[in-house]
């Protein structure tokens, strides 16, 4: 099987700076990325490297961006696996995709990114229990073996319907929350800081995630600039 056929190899490269994280979140996640630069003398004491993260958290809250993030401090390919797209109504062929992914990601030295994780989980009730079983079975193994020179990177939405047995296998697990208004109000001003004053006063939204903020943003400087276009025009005949 190609891996091809299910991965995407996703090279756009983030600035750790860039991403909006809670300070708790973000000493973690430096603290993954220091272990890495410092992997031989870790070593040297017997200690393993934290390389099964396990993200939860709202959609749109930062962490497919973390992930591309890490892959840019690290210097490591992201691969990126939706779940949601090769769970199959044969287990079996599921349980073969996520093996070539993760054979993959252990060649080429990669960060796995395992999206909407939880379908491992809500897939439960439509499934025979013995086949789910066996999936199960199957990708605690891969995540056992997996060496510390690969990094796997789990993101749900639904950490309650994951089956305990797997989530154990995660050294760390970080939640993502909504941002608060003050935080949604620091991420429009560094956003806005690429644009001239005159459109700073663009509607803001707030009760939404990062992302979410983001394309509304762009909605509203969009539509600034276009009314400002169309007023030239206007007084130009």
């Amino acid at each position: 099987m190609n891996a091809w056929d299910v991965l995407i190899h996703d090279k756009e490269k983030i600035d750790w700076q860039d991403i909006r994280l809670d300070e708790t979140n973000r000493r973690y996640l430096q603290q993954v990325i220091k272990e890495y630069t410092y992997v031989e003398e870790l070593r040297k004491y017997n200690l393993p490297v934290t390389n099964k993260l396990m993200l939860a958290g709202s959609t749109g809250c930062g962490k497919t961006s973390t992930a591309k993030a890490m892959a840019s401090a690290l210097h490591k390919p992201l691969y990126i696996l939706d779940l949601s797209t090769v769970v199959s109504a044969k287990i079996g062929e599921t349980a073969g995709h996520v093996k070539a992914a993760f054979d993959r990601a252990l060649r080429d030295k990669a960060i796995l990114f395992l999206d909407e994780f939880d379908h491992l989980g809500k897939i439960r009730d439509d499934k025979d229990v013995g086949e789910m079983r066996r999936l199960v079975n199957s990708l605690i193994q891969l995540i056992d073996y997996l060496p510390d020179t690969a990094l796997l990177v789990a993101a749900t939405n639904h950490l309650e319907v994951i089956d305990p047995a797997l989530r154990r296998r995660f050294q760390l697990t970080l939640r993502y929350q909504m941002p608060g208004p003050e935080e949604l109000d620091a991420y429009y001003e560094t956003l806005l800081q690429a644009f001239p004053e005159s459109l700073h006063h663009v509607d803001r939204k707030y009760g939404v995630s990062y992302a979410e903020a983001k394309d509304h943003l762009f909605t509203g400087l969009k539509s600034l600039i276009i009314q400002s276009l169309e007023s030239q025009e206007v007084q130009s005949f």
